[in-house]
């Protein structure tokens, strides 16, 4: 399997995008060879420009091609079903998490791009953050949870852990390098923070992270 990705500031490393980490982490997860092709826009293979309008990240398996990070690991769910899954859990404990962290990364992007910072509307889409982290650490901190994962009791790691670590990894990023950690994850949020080192001291998102330079890169150049 050949898996093509955005390319960092270099053109050669791995670059920002956390829809590709997810994809990464669920191959990891499920202990699936593959090969990482990071991309320019002008590095990207014809075929890819062609076919699937050069969107990454992209998985090539065999003849079969996937673009959409989502499309991708499902895939890699339902064709790998003989290793690790990834989706154990009942529909009913999948869409409780599904609420739990739905709209998170919109109003992470939201706020990360905004400037100028500290403005009025900075401050709106920063309150837009801090619910949907309410959210989020009121879910991890349901009394009968006796793992540290999203769904469920926690005790599984499923897709949706593999889908919101790289996002959360962007936003513990964004938050120190251009909002001045003016949301405290720590202490306003002691839950997330617990869930976020679970995730980025495993060895799967360890495997696949960037540096934080990298993340700062990305932003700048929405930022901008």
């Amino acid at each position: 399997m050949i898996l093509y990705v955005k390319a960092a500031e270099d053109g050669t490393s791995v670059g920002d995008c956390p829809f590709a980490q997810y994809v990464r982490l669920v191959l990891e997860e499920k202990g699936l060879e593959y090969d990482v092709r990071p991309c320019t826009p002008e590095m990207k293979p014809q075929w890819l420009i062609d076919l699937f309008e050069g969107k990454m990240p992209a998985l090539r398996h065999r003849k079969e091609c996937y673009t959409e990070s989502e499309v991708i690991a499902q895939y890699l769910e339902f064709f790998f079903s003989n290793s690790i899954s990834l989706s154990k859990p009942s529909k009913n404990e999948m869409k409780s998490a599904e609420d739990a962290i739905d709209g998170i990364f919109p109003s992470i992007a939201k706020y990360l791009k905004h400037t100028p910072d500290g403005d009025e509307t900075d401050n709106e889409l920063r309150e837009g953050l801090v619910e949907s982290l309410k959210r989020l650490d009121a879910h991890l901190s349901t009394g009968d949870r006796s793992g540290p994962f999203l769904v469920g009791s926690g005790k599984e790691i499923t897709l949706l852990d593999c889908g919101l670590a790289p996002k959360l990894y962007h936003m513990s990023v964004g938050l120190k390098e251009f909002k001045s950690n003016v949301i405290d994850i720590a202490t306003s949020f002691p839950a997330v923070e617990k869930y976020m080192q679970t995730m980025f001291n495993r060895e799967s998102f360890v495997n696949t992270m960037y540096s934080s330079e990298t993340v700062v890169w990305g932003w700048s150049n929405a930022r901008s």
